[in-house]
């Protein structure tokens, strides 16, 4: 069977929604389904506010139990947000981007403190935007085909749609690897990292998916969930730790360089890693995740919104986006290029207060944090 059938995604007749976003009901289970197979279902400023609204009202719906999340197609359940979409609006400047993070973090908080079980089935490719849309659901399922990460760096960005929040509480210093390399990560990193929960087989998902429409998430999880693989993360934490404890980014990448220890190759290849990346948005996403340790998620998705509009004004996220995206050439010309020259008052501006434009929440369904998060 393709990919697709595997993992449930096949389109059901007389859904609801949008080509865009598919909504409809099986029971008890409401399921949407992300309708972009092309573009591994980016998501864009449309779906973010149908998803908004959706989930709002099915919040309040004594017919729907669970809600299952899920992505068309063969590649996976998200690929981010469509920042083909955001590079066009930054030439035009930027506006449309910030009315768009303003929806998706709401739909992030909203995720996080929803009053039912959410399924994610974090399936295939689940980065940036996607993780926001998964990560925060509490019944978090991923499978062997999972590739998942947050790799913002690479495009002169930092993590957002409270990834930092999700990355700083990793355990060590596991998270801040993740998201200064910008590693894509499988099932079980993503389940060490406690941006999952369950493991599921791909061929094993239509038959979660039909037991969600009877069965309590509980139930039903325990039922397809397997032991997986372990996590490669798990056994590099020494070089990690270590390494990623220092006091900026250049003593991290000193640090993995001077690693003599077992792992020494994997650490000097991070350093590399971290070195070709935007220097601008190494310095800033690590400022982030330490700050996000003592923030809670709609504090740090403030945050990440107040960094995320700065960026929208500077080079480098334009530039990352037409060297990694849109021209191809893999070559971004960094502003500045190496990290030595970001200084601390350049990224300090980053996490300034922004003049009558904070993100505002408010609109995030209403709801009160759960008292548990996770099945």
């Amino acid at each position: 069977m393709t990919g697709a059938s595997q993992s449930g995604t096949n389109i059901p007749p007389g859904a609801a929604g949008s080509a865009e976003v598919l909504f409809e009901r099986r029971g008890r289970l409401a399921v949407i389904t992300l309708n972009r197979p092309r573009a591994v279902n980016a998501l864009t400023a449309g779906m973010v506010g149908m998803l908004l609204e959706q989930l709002t009202a099915w919040a309040d719906d004594d017919g729907v139990a669970t809600v299952l999340v899920r992505g068309a197609g063969e590649r996976g359940l998200c690929a981010g947000g469509d920042i083909v979409a955001i590079y066009e609006d930054m030439l035009r400047g930027g506006n449309r981007t910030a009315d768009f993070w303003q929806t998706e973090y709401r739909v992030n908080s909203l995720i996080a403190r929803y009053p039912k079980p959410y399924v994610p089935l974090m399936d295939g490719l689940v980065l940036g935007g996607g993780v926001g849309i998964s990560a925060h659901g509490s019944v978090r399922v991923v499978t062997e085909r999972t590739r998942t990460g947050m790799p913002e760096t690479t495009i002169g960005f930092a993590p957002d749609v409270g990834g930092t929040f999700l990355l700083a509480r990793a355990p060590g210093e596991a998270g801040t690897h993740a998201a200064l390399t910008g590693a894509h990560l499988s099932g079980q990193d993503a389940l060490y990292l406690g941006l999952a929960d369950h493991y599921v087989p791909s061929a094993r998902l239509p038959g979660l998916v039909a037991a969600l429409e009877g069965e309590s998430p509980e139930t039903a999880v325990g039922r397809f969930n397997e032991e997986p693989p372990p996590s490669a993360l798990a056994g590099h934490r020494d070089w990690i730790d270590a390494c990623y404890a220092g006091a900026g980014a250049e003593d991290i990448v000193r640090r993995l360089r001077a690693w003599k220890g077992e792992g020494s190759a994997d650490a000097a290849l991070a350093a590399a890693t971290i070195e070709e990346k935007s220097p601008t948005s190494v310095k800033v996403t690590l400022e982030s995740l330490r700050r996000a340790k003592s923030l809670t998620l709609d504090e740090a998705l403030a945050q990440e919104y107040r960094a995320g509009l700065r960026f929208l004004s500077g080079p480098d996220f334009r530039e990352g986006i037409r060297a990694q995206v849109v021209d191809k050439d893999r070559t971004p010309r960094w502003k500045p290029p190496t990290l030595g020259e970001v200084l601390p008052e350049d990224v300090a501006r980053f996490f300034e207060p922004l003049e009558g434009r904070e993100l505002d929440l408010r609109a995030a369904g209403g709801l009160q944090p759960k008292e548990t998060n996770h099945v």
